[in-house]
């Protein structure tokens, strides 16, 4: 072999060789699937993920399924992750979970946030789930009651609470307890399609509603960006379940840390891929919650959030 060929064949080996590795470790990578309705990954997933030593790139890939706002599409995007042979389905959203479901009865499916998973049907029980469903759910007993205390500490005056929501909501019974002690009344606005928000709206305010209370479910959570938008045109202060209602304009949100919930949706990603199965892990409920107030809303409402509220906010945005 003369020196020219030794020196192209060494040459070709120093640069093929990374590039059979990269090869090598990309056919090792696990894949899983997330499934949302909205164009996000949560970064706190990613980096739980990336504690546990699951590093999208190197030996994990995420197949990413964005519905684009639109429910409808859901079913189809579903079904495609199960044809791309992903190993889990993570529901980045409540909405995604029903699609989720439909497409697959096998393939485990990890939810990230959701209401009673045993009363929509997704789980037998929390402490053994029994299907290929498990992950995590936003129902806890003490909030409820708690956003109603918020509301009335804001506005010391209040005497009736529109509540925008399913009328079947499991929230609906702890608020009904709270009112007891807080003098309230509470007034159902249900909406079943986006045109329905400003009649809505328009109802709280002929029944002379003081406040405005949204339940956390797909629907609401959909059409965050009307709702918040409409609440200050009616002058009606509201509180609702999580925190990126506050980042359009709400006025102020009482919930669970999503954040915190998808650090913890990587840990059963984490254990499903490592050989458990979903039906024996235990759906888990918040552990971590966050007050956040919007102070800039609260001025355009000619509202003052008293000093001992804003002291105990996770975060005020001004």
């Amino acid at each position: 072999m003369d020196r020219r060929a030794f020196i192209s064949m060494v040459a070709f080996g120093l640069v093929a060789a990374p590039v059979v590795g990269e090869a090598q470790q990309a056919d090792k990578a696990r894949r899983i699937g997330w499934l949302s309705i909205r164009a996000q990954t949560s970064t706190a997933f990613l980096q739980g993920l990336h504690d546990l030593g699951w590093i999208e790139g190197r030996n994990l890939v995420i197949e990413r399924r964005y519905a684009g706002n639109d429910p409808s599409r859901l079913p189809g995007l579903a079904a495609e992750l199960v044809h791309l042979h992903v190993e889990i389905i993570v529901a980045g959203d409540s909405a995604a979970i029903p699609s989720a479901r439909k497409a697959t009865q096998t393939l485990p499916i990890v939810m990230t946030v959701t209401g009673d998973p045993v009363e929509q049907g997704y789980v037998v029980g929390l402490g053994r789930p029994g299907g290929n469903i498990t992950g995590l759910s936003a129902v806890s007993p003490e909030l409820a009651g708690k956003r109603l205390e918020l509301l009335k500490e804001s506005v010391p005056r209040l005497g009736r609470v529109a509540v925008v929501g399913p009328p079947a909501h499991p929230d609906w019974q702890a608020m009904k307890v709270a009112t007891a002690t807080l003098g309230v009344q509470l007034q159902a606005l249900t909406l079943q399609s986006p045109e329905e928000i400003e009649g809505a709206f328009q109802l709280a305010t002929r029944e002379r509603a003081g406040g405005l209370i949204v339940l956390p479910s797909p629907r609401t959570n959909n059409y965050r960006e009307k709702i918040v938008a409409l609440a200050p045109r009616t002058r009606l202060p509201a509180v609702y379940p999580i925190r990126e209602y506050v980042e359009v304009g709400g006025l102020m949100a009482y919930g669970p840390s999503l954040p915190d919930m998808y650090r913890r949706a990587a840990g059963y990603v984490d254990k499903i891929l490592k050989g458990a199965k979903p039906g024996d892990l235990p759906v888990e409920q918040p552990t971590k919650f966050e007050l956040v107030i919007n102070l800039k809303t609260a001025k355009a409402l000619g509202l003052t959030i008293p000093q001992t509220l804003l002291q105990r906010a996770d975060q005020v945005i001004e």
